[in-house]
Order: structure tokens, then C-alpha cells, then sequence
């Protein structure tokens, strides 16, 4: 079968186009036919050696196909039931073999497409507004990279609660999208700062969290738009990694939060994987989430790809394609 394989870290050119033996299932396990692969920054930080991961690997956390084969001791899905999952080493091939409790069967109303975009990014805007800061009616987030993967996700997840979102964005197109996504007011912080702005769109007080998926160009600058005891939710570093920093700084600007998830920790149990998983559904069944495909390649063009995704000028999901 075809898989993407980094055999070192490195750039985008470390995704190699690679044959490799179609996968069988251990016990526990279930074969996949991949319709559909997600591309997201965790794939990036990997590939570079950010995150480690034994050498050689296959890429890609994230996907949707169909089972092709069980084994001995699989019980919970079987050959022909469309899947979907997320946090899967190995999403980047035509075939995949995980565990089947980290599977979840997709309903007639979702493709297979939908659900390898919703997976891993759907998921963690839900944790994110669910969870880490159980967002509420009235309340005010600030919002990171607010016409990004997660960002447009979230927005309308927020909206939906009912709280206030602020979204920093870039360009008009961008602010178009978080717009209709939701999002009550813009900050371009290519021409605005964006501590100054939320301060003032905030008459002082500051937001109740914020959610920050850049990391080293906004984290400091996102402490000091909290109000006292809010939290900062870093769950990503698109701009790079938050240098070491002193937690008196967090006493210093308000008794305040700070915490970096990450989505294992929050779909650790197979109830709350399909817990998860299901409402995302029904949000898509229910037109209460839309999605925004930028991009669909093939899976060939998985280096475009990452240097799409890294360029950070692109809106919505980029999917691979068997």
C-alpha cells in the first residue's frame, strides 16, 4: 500500500511517498480502508521532531474509512462499518490498524470526509468550550486564530453556547469567515494589537479565557487581556513554543489559569470518545456546525500539504486523499 513515512525529522520534504505491507489486526484491532485523511499541526510537530515519535513513522492522527478486518478478540465494529477516529499514528496510507475501541462508527448522515475533519478538530474545539473552561451564556473568550481548523469550529461552538467572541484574525477573507462562523467582534492583529484592542472592546475588564493555538507570539500578551482568575488555554503553537516563563507572573497579573491540553487526556475513556464524537455529530446532522474544506489533495501531495497548513494562510480543514 502507499503510506507517508518520515524516516527523519525535518520540513515538509521529510514526508516521504513510501510502499510498505498492507497492515493485518492484532486482537484487538481493526483494518481500515482510508477514504480520508486530516492534515493538522500536530502532524507538523511530529514531522519536525517537536513531539517525538519513534523512527521511521507513518504520518497523520486522523481519519475516516471503512473496516476491511478484525481480529480474534474485536467485537465492536466489524468488515463494512464506516469509522472514523482521531489521535491514530498512521492516518497517512490507504490502510490503518488501531485498536477498535479508539473507533467510532459514523451515522448515515456524516461522509467519510466530514468525519476525518471533524475528528481530531471538532473534538477539541468540543473539549476546549465543554471542558478545560465550560464555557457559559454571557461570558467572553478570546479566540486565536479564529478562521483556522479549530478556530471556525470553535467559534460557532462558542456562539452556539452563548457567550461573547472576540476572534483574531489576518486578512478580510478570514474575518468574513469567523464573521458567519459567529464571532462578535474582529481583531486583525497583523495591523492592530490585539492586548489593546481586547481591552478596549472588553471596556477594561478583560475576557474570561482565551484560547490560544499560536503560542509564542500571543501567549504573553494573552495573559494580560484576562480578567482576574481567568484561564489561558494554550492548546497549540503555530508560531512556535512558549519560552519557559515564572508562575508568579500568573499571581502577579490576577490569580490566573493556565493550562495546555491536549485531546488524549479528554477522550481518555470509550465513554467519553463517543460522548464526544456523537454530540459533534449531531451538531453536523443538525446544521449547528458547518464545515469549510480548503483544501483536498491527494495523498501524494501530502509535502503541499503541510506547507499549506504552515504557511498559516489557509481557512477551514485540509484532508488527504487515497
Amino acid at each position: 500500500m502507499k503510506a507517508i513515512q518520515v524516516k527523519q525529522p525535518g520540513g515538509p520534504e521529510a514526508l516521504e511517498l513510501v510502499d510498505i505491507p498492507v497492515p493485518q489486526p492484532k486482537p484487538d484491532q481493526a483494518v481500515v480502508k482510508i477514504a480520508a485523511a486530516g492534515v493538522n499541526f500536530i502532524d507538523t510537530y511530529q514531522r519536525e521532531g517537536r513531539y517525538k515519535v519513534p523512527l521511521p513513522f507513518v504520518a497523520g492522527q486522523e481519519g475516516a474509512g471503512v473496516v476491511t478486518a478484525v481480529g480474534s478478540e474485536t467485537t465492536s465494529v466489524k468488515p463494512g462499518d464506516r469509522v472514523a477516529w482521531a489521535g491514530i499514528q498512521g492516518s497517512y496510507a490507504e490502510y490503518i490498524a488501531a485498536p477498535a475501541n479508539r473507533m467510532v462508527a459514523l451515522p448515515a448522515g456524516v461522509s467519510d470526509r466530514e468525519a476525518a475533519a471533524v475528528m481530531l478538530q471538532g473534538m477539541t474545539a468540543h473539549y476546549l468550550a465543554y471542558s478545560t473552561f465550560p464555557l457559559k451564556r454571557g461570558q467572553t473568550a478570546l479566540v486565536h486564530a479564529g478562521a483556522g481548523g479549530v478556530g471556525l469550529l470553535l467559534v460557532q461552538i462558542a456562539h452556539n453556547i452563548g457567550a461573547r467572541v472576540i476572534g483574531t484574525v489576518s486578512t478580510e477573507e478570514k474575518a468574513k469567515l469567523a464573521r458567519e462562523a459567529g464571532a462578535d467582534d474582529i481583531i486583525f492583529y497583523t495591523q492592530d494589537d490585539f492586548e489593546s484592542e481586547t481591552r478596549r472592546l472588553t471596556g477594561g475588564k478583560g475576557v474570561d479565557v482565551v484560547y490560544d493555538s499560536v503560542g509564542k507570539t500571543t501567549f504573553e500578551k494573552g495573559l494580560n487581556v484576562l480578567r482576574p482568575r481567568g484561564m489561558m488555554v494554550l492548546f497549540g503553537g503555530s508560531s512556535g513554543a512558549v519560552p519557559p516563563f515564572d508562575p508568579i507572573a500568573l499571581s502577579a497579573k490576577g490569580s490566573l489559569f493556565l493550562t495546555r491540553p491536549t485531546l488524549g487526556h479528554y477522550t481518555a475513556t470509550r465513554e467519553e470518545l463517543e460522548a464526544r464524537a456523537s454530540d459533534l455529530f449531531a451538531m453536523l446532522a443538525g446544521k449547528k456546525l458547518k464545515l469549510r474544506f480548503e483544501h483536498i489533495y491527494p495523498l501524494a501531495d501530502a509535502q503541499q500539504a503541510h506547507r499549506d497548513l504552515e504557511s498559516r494562510k489557509t481557512t477551514g480543514k485540509l484532508l488527504l486523499v487515497p
